[in-house]
């Protein structure tokens, strides 16, 4: 089985992790952790009035960002998961929606987990929900873990 988790370093996405690791999985499961980033725009529309390492920066610190949560992933589930699954990361500049969807693609995986911030619908509308993008265009089983109670952290999957 082929199970890839998409991680972004929120309390959101360290619920899927958990999700995962709490899992028993069959014999010769691959779990790929992604992690995708993008820059963020310009504070600006004057691009003159910035640095010009500006973008250099903001690259650089938002992929040092997405190496750590990779990193912290793959090596949470290396010590919680069963030996016999094997754990890899990957980062990959993009929109996420994208990323997530052409890697399920090129990798064939059988299953995408993501985790879900339970956004209410006016800032869907606003700011987009990457599940639910998922969920509407993946080609394999979609897992969107949430937090239902932000006091507890008690953690549903959906």
């Amino acid at each position: 089985m082929r199970v890839l988790l998409a991680v972004d370093g929120s309390p959101y996405s360290d619920a899927a992790v958990d999700e995962v690791a709490a899992r028993v999985w069959p014999e010769d499961t691959e779990v790929r952790v992604i992690t995708a980033y993008e820059l963020p725009l310009a504070p600006a529309p004057e691009t003159w009035a910035l640095p010009p390492d500006y973008f250099e920066t903001l690259d650089r610190a938002a992929r040092e960002h997405a190496e750590a949560v990779e990193h912290a992933v793959v090596l949470k589930l290396a010590k919680s998961c069963d030996s016999s699954v094997k754990v890899t990361g990957n980062i990959l500049p993009g929109s996420p929606r994208s990323i997530i969807l052409e890697e399920a693609d090129r990798w064939t995986a059988d299953l995408i987990v993501v985790g879900s911030h339970g956004y209410g619908a006016w800032h869907r509308f606003l700011l987009g929900s990457v599940s639910q993008a998922i969920v509407s265009h993946a080609k394999c089983s979609v897992e969107v873990v949430r937090i239902r109670n932000h006091r507890t952290g008690e953690v549903r999957a959906a």
